[in-house]
């Protein structure tokens, strides 16, 4: 297996690799591949050291699969470069998302639709939609999903590197003024930062992505448009509001769910519980319910606070 993974140097990148040696993925031969400011840099994987190199079609030469974590016009130019030379590709950004001929595919949602993939890329979902999809997708194959409306709660993880830095710094301005911030009045010290528009420390932003019509955010019809692709049904109605926290990783969705038939509590916690990349955390009066902080550099999707309205 020659493996190549665009953007290794990144968040996202750096946790890919240490996933995949946590696996134990069978890879024979990793090509890093970073922007030209990490090019030369040495990777540790697997007891080897591995270079890292820049973009150029070179670099997918012999590549059984690549692994992209780039920004959208990056991924628009390079992954059709990598499918070309054989590759297949899987793209993380939004570029190829709502393609028809890219498959939008969650492994234990709809992973019979990574085997047609006419352009040679298969896209990831947002953060978002992948944390929820997960347990909603047995719900909706055992009551038949009719509606969803969603809120989320971002981590600033989600706006990259730049995102935490935001927070930390910010924190920090605040810990040097605790009468402030006691007092409520940390906005009169503190200002938006490079990803948020306003302060994130001491404060939740109603606003992920860009601005988009209808009242909508990028964010917000990700979350709607993914879900009705994923899973296959055009025509479910969805809304959402998605809203940044200050957190530095981990992204929660509070979901309401309609369903075709009724479906008592008891009857979704069974069907959760034997869901694959599902951990049921959901006993309120013991204090058992999914966290950030509980659920950070985990795999399994957490789901609690089951309940019907």
């Amino acid at each position: 297996m020659r493996l190549v993974v665009v953007g290794a140097t990144g968040a996202v990148g750096t946790q890919i690799l240490s996933i995949l040696k946590e696996r134990n993925f069978r890879v024979d031969e990793l090509v890093p591949v970073a922007s030209p400011r990490s090019a030369g840099r040495k990777l540790a994987f697997d007891g080897r050291e591995c270079e890292v190199q820049t973009l150029s079609p070179q670099v997918f030469e012999g590549a059984d699969l690549a692994l992209f974590d780039v920004d959208d016009p990056l991924a628009l130019q390079w992954a059709p470069v990598a499918a070309a030379a054989g590759a297949v590709v899987v793209d993380n950004s939004a570029a190829w998302r709502m393609d028809p001929e890219v498959p939008l595919v969650v492994p234990e949602v709809n992973p019979d639709a990574a085997l047609s993939r006419p352009k040679g890329i298969i896209a990831s979902p947002n953060c978002t939609t992948l944390a929820m999809i997960v347990p909603i997708a047995p719900l909706h194959m055992a009551a038949g999903l009719e509606r969803l409306i969603l809120a989320s709660y971002q981590a600033v993880s989600g706006s990259g590197k730049v995102g935490i830095d935001d927070l930390w710094e910010q924190t920090e301005v605040i810990a040097k003024e605790p009468d402030l911030a006691s007092a409520g009045l940390a906005g009169d010290v503190l200002t938006g930062g490079k990803a948020f528009s306003h302060p994130i420390a001491m404060n939740v932003i109603p606003h992920c992505g860009s601005t988009k019509e209808h009242g909508y955010t990028g964010e917000e019809l990700k979350l709607c448009h993914e879900t009705r692709k994923i899973m296959s049904l055009p025509e479910l109605r969805v809304t959402a509001t998605c809203v940044r926290v200050p957190v530095v990783t981990g992204h929660g969705v509070a979901v309401h769910a309609e369903f075709s038939r009724d479906i008592s509590p008891d009857e979704a916690r069974s069907i959760l519980s034997g869901a694959p990349g599902v951990e049921l955390q959901d006993d309120l009066a013991s204090g058992e319910y999914p966290t950030p902080l509980r659920a950070a550099g985990k795999d399994p999707c957490y789901v609690g606070r089951i309940r019907q309205d």
